[in-house]
């Protein structure tokens, strides 16, 4: 079985991705925080991370770095998702990290994600 770890500081919006990810027949392991989201990343099998941006104790931009550095998880794979589109060069830094994707959440549906994320995990 197929492991991802959904870092989501939004409790109602974690819920609603894992349930729908779930009927996927994935794990999904929540994570609300970059802190507590690499945490779980260093001592899961994970594989595939859902990141968001904006978040309280560490940001998605800097956990994203943080994988990058560790020669333990860097070649993790990261899909973001977040409803940060305001900033060009915020998001082309994101990108240059390495990121399978960048998608903002008003753009995607429950049932679009789930099968973006099916077909990253193939």
């Amino acid at each position: 079985m197929k492991t991802i770890l959904l870092v989501e500081d939004d409790i109602l919006v974690s819920q609603m991705y894992s349930k729908r990810l779930k009927k996927e027949g994935l794990k999904v392991v929540l994570a609300s925080d970059g802190i507590e989201g690499l945490e779980k990343l260093k001592s899961e099998k994970i594989d595939l991370v859902l990141l968001d941006i904006m978040m309280p104790k560490m940001n998605g931009h800097e956990m994203l770095k943080r994988i990058r550095e560790d020669p333990s998880i860097k070649d993790t794979r990261v899909v973001v998702l977040t409803n940060l589109n305001d900033r060009p060069e915020d998001i082309k830094e994101i990108k240059k990290l390495g990121v399978e994707e960048y998608i903002l959440k008003s753009d995607i549906t429950l049932a679009g994600l789930a099968e973006r994320v099916v077909k990253y995990l193939k």
